[in-house]
């Protein structure tokens, strides 16, 4: 999947490729939440904002013999055309997923390029409509089939749903079975991940602004009106994020594909921060030293690695499906260079195990250690050695083709319409190597002018 994007933020122009791992780095003011934040709001938003127009003769049809047959492939034709309306429909949502002036995205453009040549019908499908009183009708797709059938169930004088609801039902079960397979479920983890740990009980804002707004007005207020009415204080990545660490008394009764089948990736993490995280029957948040399993910390009193990694480790445990996207702004916030380090590794076996990762950061010790889980992926004995040695596992080796990196800077490109280039700010892919990793040169350079500070202090007299 390539994502294209004009006149979003600083970026002028610029366009991206989803890998295993996917990682924007750059200086501050870059571009690199722009287009992170862009990116999740179409993931999180693209089954309300897909439209599939199904032919009203299917549902008289439906009504009348109480059976249909759609043929799938004739929607998957409109694949594209229906995901570049859905484009043009959420760049006109832009504002309310960044939280700010619609002026800022007047001329921003957001496209998505797929290949529809990777859908498959490998997959059975099947949806029993209801109400409360009897099942209506049934949604089905055999396995390798293309044909979906939809089937009355009851007697059609007793079908009392409107028809546009049968339509958009049919519809979200197309969308379903076209679309999910080409686009990941998306977990992102905010830079404000930190503070959000600490004040989660306090993150109920549609409750806060509600009670807020009926303090300040007279008693003829409708408390409706103010329930139901759309507050867009924060940005879309920053709501999903806040929800999540407020709802983690209901998502600890959940278990992850990862506690049942890999807790050794648990065991891990657990290492990086040092102990576990643990929510009581009352909602309280702690941190568990592995130290000493007695001591139990609140939030606030633990360390900022361990309220930055709270996120993670709960999606881990808990939330994470094969085929997600993991999005990290800033994976590196407030960690050692040490657990920089074992978070790229954590990161690399998740792939592994089918869960794509997508990153801003600006640290140079994560892009390090993955160029050496690159380097090290080669079958030579002596790579083996140093690989059992150093403490490294296979399951975290990774090969150079599953990374995209790219650089938000100032670059000459030739914007569309142009003859000429011009300089710019957009996104550059970096290259490469699998003997050599990434070249970093956004982190290359500072390091490079350091030492040349350095080297000149101490043999400045010579």
């Amino acid at each position: 999947m390539k994502i294209k994007v004009k006149n979003l933020g600083v970026l002028k122009q610029a366009e991206f490729t989803l890998g295993d791992i996917t990682i924007i780095c750059g200086k501050n003011n870059t571009g690199k939440t722009y287009a992170t934040y862009a990116l999740f709001g179409f993931l999180y938003t693209w089954q309300r904002i897909f439209s599939i127009k199904i032919n009203d003769n299917y549902i008289k049809k439906l009504l009348t013999d109480g059976v249909i047959i759609l043929d799938i492939k004739e929607y998957v034709q409109q694949a594209q055309q229906i995901v570049q309306n859905a484009c043009h429909k959420y760049t006109q949502q832009l504002s309310r997923i960044f939280a700010t002036s619609v002026d800022r995205f007047k001329e921003t453009e957001f496209q998505v390029i797929m290949n529809i040549q990777n859908i498959n019908f490998s997959s059975s499908f099947e949806q029993i409509m209801s109400t409360a009183n009897a099942e209506l009708f049934s949604i089905t797709k055999n396995e390798e089939s293309t044909d979906l059938f939809i089937t009355l169930l009851v007697e059609k004088e007793q079908v009392k749903i409107p028809t546009n609801i049968i339509e958009r039902i049919i519809a979200d079960a197309l969308k379903d079975i076209i679309f999910v397979q080409l686009f990941p479920r998306p977990f992102i983890a905010s830079a404000e991940r930190t503070g959000a740990a600490i004040f989660r009980q306090e993150l109920n804002f549609p409750r806060n602004r509600l009670l807020e707004e009926i303090g300040q007005t007279d008693k003829n207020i409708n408390p409706m009106e103010l329930l139901f009415k759309d507050y867009g204080d924060y940005a879309l990545p920053i709501k999903t994020n806040m929800d999540f660490t407020r709802q983690l008394e209901t998502i600890v009764k959940k278990t992850s594909f990862i506690t049942e089948n890999h807790p050794d990736v648990l065991a891990d993490f657990a290492d990086i921060i040092g102990g576990e995280y643990t929510v009581t029957r009352n909602d309280e948040l702690y941190y568990v030293p592995k130290k000493n399993k007695r001591l139990k910390l609140s939030m606030d009193e633990s360390s900022s690695a361990v309220r930055s990694l709270l996120d993670i480790g709960f999606y881990l445990r808990h939330e994470a499906q094969i085929g997600d996207l993991l999005m990290v702004d800033e994976p590196e916030l407030n960690l050692h260079p040490e657990n920089q380090r074992r978070i790229a590794r954590l990161f690399a076996r998740l792939v592994n195990l089918g869960i794509k990762v997508f990153i801003t950061t600006h640290s140079d010790y994560i892009i390090k250690e993955l160029n050496t889980l690159i380097m090290l992926n080669h079958d030579k004995p002596y790579l083996k050695e140093i690989a059992e040695v150093e403490g490294y596992k296979s399951t975290e080796l990774i090969s150079h083709e599953k990374i995209k990196v790219y650089i938000a800077e100032e670059a000459l490109i030739q914007l569309e319409g142009r003859t000429r280039k011009t300089k710019c700010q957009t996104l550059t892919m970096a290259d490469i190597s699998p003997e050599l990793g990434v070249e970093a040169r956004s982190f290359d350079t500072t390091i490079e002018t350091m030492n040349r500070i350095q080297e000149a202090i101490v043999w400045g007299e010579e």
